[in-house]
């Protein structure tokens, strides 16, 4: 009996053991999770966080609608603070039309809208919260005073039109880096996008755009090559002599689209010196997520935009539109995509979104491919980036624990948040100095 009583008790000491370990194991699951959420946050809040791709509408810059406001804007100043990111490359975008001198005027004037509304922003609506900063040590200066940093990039160089001297106009008002064409060839050099129908302009550069990549070196521009084609990418690296960045990019051994770099592109980087600033944009992160997910929900959308009294575009209908129409249709999409989204996150088995993981792979496969020093991070926000966990500013933190979770250093996160394109920023400021 006593034998019997005895296993009895050693039964219900080994069980109870066993219901321990597994609390134990729990609690310090939780405590792992907790403790690594603290030091992602703190990392965070001491590294100095860069998006080197921040679309803007000037509708978004006046004197009663404005960036002080939690605008529907995925980037707006109190989105910024929410999230943590300190530095927002405002974007000059002008899109493509035609090589005319009237074509010309009408970009210029775009572009010129848009200096305009930046300007406004940090000297005149929210001076306090925001500076415009020209250089790295403007950069630096600028954050430890608490404020949000702006900073300013031309996509497309269409709005120089066939004068030069608009490259140091456009330098003065505080562009820092530039892309010679975007969707379609323009008067610089051939586009990307010539991939689809194999006929291109320039066959690489144009002899003004050879000038203009000259004139950018000279005066300190860093060379975007984005929306370029390969082999504009190639004799840009071929005549310039500084390091180039491509602003909003990703891995296209990841998802196989002409807007991301492949091997060979990302080799001729490492070699450069630049840097590749890697894009949270679902289509250019993972084309078969984000395939299924658009197929799913494109009826959603339709019926969404038609009862605003609207239309839905997808992205390859957009070259289809007038720049006023795009600057209206932006106006309503993200709207159309939220109240979409809403929807669908009620419908069961509803292919996923795209999401911060999928982003981050990409930044993990480049620094494998190249190393560290040359991959940086962008968000292409408003301009049709945004990935789930990263929709918007207000999430930068996802972007910081994710790195964390997968093992970078404070110093590597660093470097990818800001280090790498500032060295560079450097690099192309100190040769033009040497001119």
């Amino acid at each position: 009996m006593k034998s019997l009583y005895l296993s009895f008790c050693i039964l219900i000491m080994a069980s109870s053991c066993k219901t321990d370990s597994k609390t134990d194991s729990k609690t310090t699951s939780k405590n792992d999770s907790i403790a690594l959420i603290e030091r992602a946050k703190a990392i965070h809040d001491r590294v100095i966080t860069l998006d080197t791709h921040c679309d803007i509408n000037v509708k978004n810059f006046t004197d009663s609608i404005n960036y002080t406001q939690n605008l529907e804007s995925q980037v707006n100043l109190p989105k910024m603070k929410a999230g943590g990111l300190d530095v927002a490359w405002f974007i000059v975008y002008t899109g493509q039309d035609t090589l005319t001198d009237e074509g010309y005027k009408k970009a210029y004037e775009n572009a010129m809208s848009k200096f305009n509304a930046i300007h406004k922003l940090v000297e005149d609506i929210a001076p306090n919260q925001i500076e415009l900063a020209l250089n790295s040590d403007d950069v630096r200066r600028i954050s430890k005073t608490g404020k949000k940093v702006a900073m300013i990039g031309i996509e497309n160089g269409y709005p120089v039109g066939t004068d030069i001297s608009n490259v140091e106009k456009f330098y003065n008002l505080g562009a820092r880096y530039m892309s010679l064409s975007h969707n379609g060839h323009s008067q610089l050099c051939d586009s990307n996008t010539g991939e689809e129908d194999d006929i291109w302009l320039h066959n690489g550069l144009s002899d003004l755009g050879k000038e203009v990549i000259k004139e950018m070196n000279r005066l300190g521009i860093m060379i975007d090559v984005s929306h370029p084609s390969k082999e504009s990418m190639r004799q840009m690296i071929e005549l310039s002599k500084a390091p180039i960045i491509a602003s909003h990019s990703s891995a296209r051994a990841l998802c196989d689209h002409s807007r991301n770099l492949d091997d060979e592109q990302l080799e001729w980087m490492k070699e450069n010196g630049g840097v590749i600033q890697t894009v949270a944009f679902q289509a250019y992160t993972n084309t078969e997520k984000n395939d299924a997910r658009n197929k799913a929900i494109k009826d959603i959308r339709k019926e969404i935009a038609t009862s605003l009294n609207t239309k839905w575009y997808e992205w390859s209908e957009m070259k289809t539109l007038t720049d006023d129409e795009k600057e209206a249709f932006y106006e309503v999409r993200s709207k159309i995509v939220t109240l979409a989204d809403e929807k669908a996150s009620q419908m069961s088995d509803f292919p996923p979104k795209v999401n911060v993981a999928d982003f981050v792979d990409h930044i993990d496969y480049m620094v494998e491919k190249i190393g560290l020093k040359h991959v940086g991070i962008s968000s292409d926000f408003d301009g049709g980036g945004g990935v789930e966990g990263w929709s918007d500013a207000s999430e930068t933190f996802n972007v910081t624990l994710e790195l964390v979770k997968r093992g970078y250093t404070e110093d590597e996160i660093e470097m990818l948040w800001s280090g790498n394109l500032l060295r560079v920023l450097d690099e192309v400021e100190a040769i033009a100095k040497k001119s």
